[in-house]
């Protein structure tokens, strides 16, 4: 009966282990692009754990950060900028350092992994109508903008794209 106790338990255990390696070569599964500076999906914060940092962020702050999201928008002349998904119908407005990389046309929805400074920025109306052209905004979508808006922003070193 000892023996019957000991194989079960072993069998147990291994079936366990089996399932744990499933689980991570799932995620190592993962196959991103990257562009900018090389970084790894490691530690990498979620949106909602990023948003909650903005809250405590002034004008003038940054902080370092690696966070995972969702492409909402981005530049449709060159993929200069993007806009990705924050809670609440946020989102983070990304620009690339040094303007050194951009990102495909075609990358609206996709998940990412970006690295870099998060900031709160207040955009000029004027800057705000270069951005709502870039994105293809309509003219009377374009000139419904009146009113600076306090942004939540990031300027991304390294972007991993998930392909």
């Amino acid at each position: 009966m000892k023996k019957i106790v000991c194989a079960a338990l072993v069998i147990v255990a291994l079936a366990s282990c089996k399932k744990a390696e499933t689980e991570v070569s799932k995620e190592r599964a993962v196959a991103y692009k990257s562009f900018g500076d090389s970084i790894s999906a490691d530690g990498a914060i979620t949106k909602e754990e990023l948003f909650a940092k903005y809250k405590d962020l002034k004008e003038g702050d940054t902080l370092e950060v690696k966070f995972a999201s969702t492409i909402k928008e981005v530049c449709q002349k060159k993929g200069c900028w993007m806009q990705l998904e924050l809670p609440e119908e946020n989102s983070a407005f990304v620009k690339f350092k040094d303007y050194g990389f951009f990102m495909p046309l075609n990358s609206a929805k996709s998940n990412v992994i970006v690295n870099g400074k998060a900031f709160v920025s207040v955009e000029s109306v004027d800057e705000l109508k270069h951005y709502a052209k870039d994105a293809g905004k309509s003219q009377a979508e374009i000139d419904s903008i009146v009113n600076p808006e306090t942004t939540y922003s990031f300027l991304a070193d390294g972007v991993l794209l998930q392909k």
